[in-house]
């Protein structure tokens, strides 16, 4: 019997200010790995993400996590259950332990530090000044507050888009260490080279719709004949 997909989305499309985002979206991703969403700007790819977690709604269709509507899943409940990291961190006031504290409030140290280890940060950030980190530090520390919840699944939705290349690979890493240890990840970027260096899966999207085969293969090849470059290659920014 196949394994219930992580997520589907059956017939879904998403209308904002009478301009379509997504158009009539059939999709499965699978309960393993790294889930890339791929595709140029405006192809759809974060307002999928949000569709996930109920940060949007759609205005036609369903989205299921794990079998179950999300529409029949309390919205609170079901952010807790799928976790998002968004494009750049937003650090709150305080300490590093202040900030996971806003996710949990009532979460022990221990709790707290076995979070950042599971992010790649010392159990010593939690008394660090949160604008005292770098921008690696601090998404480090933003994906921390979202593994507080113990979420399930988590939504990275373009991570290391502000991030200097170093950073951005030790993100990678902490993502695939994360997936590895059975907690799925849906992973949106632009960036054919981090999708190849990440995805055990790859959707992608043109203008609002999964690509057909021949669309696919097209995008791909445009994708390395227009030079796309390794994000080692590129500057911070």
């Amino acid at each position: 019997m196949p394994a219930t997909p992580l997520f589907e989305l059956v017939g879904v499309s998403l209308t904002i200010d009478d301009a379509t985002i997504l158009d009539d979206v059939t999709l499965s991703i699978p309960d393993t790995g790294i889930t890339v969403l791929l595709g140029s700007s405006g192809a759809g790819k974060s307002m999928l993400l949000r569709l996930l977690n109920r940060l949007e709604v759609p205005t036609a269709g369903e989205v299921r996590f794990r079998g179950e509507s999300v529409s029949a899943i309390d919205p609170l409940t079901l952010r807790r259950r799928v976790g998002m990291v968004f494009q750049r961190p937003a650090p709150f006031p305080g300490t590093v332990r202040d900030n996971l504290l806003v996710a949990d409030p009532g979460a022990g140290d221990d709790h707290l530090a076995a979070a950042l280890r599971d992010a790649r940060l010392d159990a010593r950030f939690l008394d660090r000044s949160a604008d005292d980190l770098s921008g690696g530090e601090a998404q480090r520390m933003c994906l921390a507050r979202t593994l507080v919840t113990g979420p399930e699944v988590l939504l990275m939705d373009e991570p290391t888009a502000a991030l200097d290349p170093e950073a951005r690979r030790g993100l990678e890493r902490t993502a695939r260490r994360l997936a590895e240890g059975g907690r799925p990840l849906v992973w949106v970027t632009h960036d054919l080279e981090q999708a190849r260096r990440l995805a055990d899966d790859v959707i992608v999207l043109v203008a609002g719709r999964v690509a057909d085969d021949d669309e696919r293969a097209r995008f791909l090849a445009d994708e390395w004949s227009d030079g796309a470059t390794d994000p080692e290659d590129e500057s911070d920014g």
